[in-house]
């Protein structure tokens, strides 16, 4: 059945802001989702029970209790909720996946960010950040001058499933798109991602340093999950352990 499953009842929010954190080019807006929840030890609200989501379990260190391998994280000071991923949703599943969280989101009040990378080489200049945005979404990237793009583009996946969904029933969502290593996961642009778009849209400040120091890390943690979804065709039962990062 299809649901969110809200597990953290005393928790308030008041038109929150959400940053999804699906895997995708670069892992940048996993990276962003993870740094965001590890930063400001957001609370586990909700598990996220949508036909489109691979059958499978997280369990973390020191803790017995399994969860599913997408839920909400909310932090009610900042008005925040992150959407975390431990798991790629396929291209196949990704309307089915857009139809069940939308519905709650826009029940909800929230205001979706969601967060993609566009494949471009490395190199001198910082990685740029673009917004697209529907119904009040745009107004919001208009006053706080974060730019369009500067070419046309094509958002598909999980993530584009969902802004399609915001585009179709006239929903409010904003886009933020992120020039990102096509190859390794890019913790610089995630950093660039939550400089230029999140800190504006959400009103709060993030530290990154630790983010940018650990790149290395972090891109060695990744890996795994970048080839997991080359992989995401091959479905097979394994236990693995889940570092900080993945």
């Amino acid at each position: 059945m299809a649901e969110i499953e809200v597990v953290n009842n005393d928790v308030s929010l008041t038109e929150p802001t959400l940053i999804e954190g699906l895997p995708g080019v670069g892992l940048v807006g996993k990276i962003t989702a993870d740094h965001l929840i590890s930063t400001f030890e957001m609370d586990h609200y909700a598990n996220v029970h949508c036909e489109g989501i691979p059958k499978a379990v997280t369990y973390h260190e020191d803790n017995n209790r399994l969860v599913t391998p997408v839920r909400l994280y909310v932090d009610s000071e900042r008005d925040l909720v992150a959407l975390q991923s431990d798991i790629p949703v396929s291209p196949q599943a990704a309307i089915t996946f857009a139809d069940c969280v939308s519905g709650w989101f826009a029940e909800e009040s929230i205001l979706p960010v969601y967060l993609s990378g566009i494949p471009r080489e490395k190199g001198s200049e910082p990685a740029r950040v673009h917004g697209v945005g529907v119904n009040r979404g745009i107004d919001r990237l208009e006053s706080l001058d974060i730019p369009a793009p500067g070419e046309r583009g094509l958002v598909s996946g999980p993530t584009g499933a969902l802004l399609a969904h915001a585009l179709e029933h006239d929903q409010p969502a904003i886009g933020l798109v992120v020039e990102s290593d096509p190859r390794f996961p890019d913790p610089e642009a995630a950093s660039r991602l939550l400089k230029q778009g999140i800190e504006p849209l959400a009103d709060i400040s993030v530290p990154t340093d630790h983010l940018v120091d650990r790149a290395e890390e972090i891109r060695e943690a990744r890996e795994q999950l970048a080839q997991q979804m080359q992989q995401a065709d091959e479905e097979s039962t394994r236990v693995q352990p889940l570092r900080m990062y993945q």
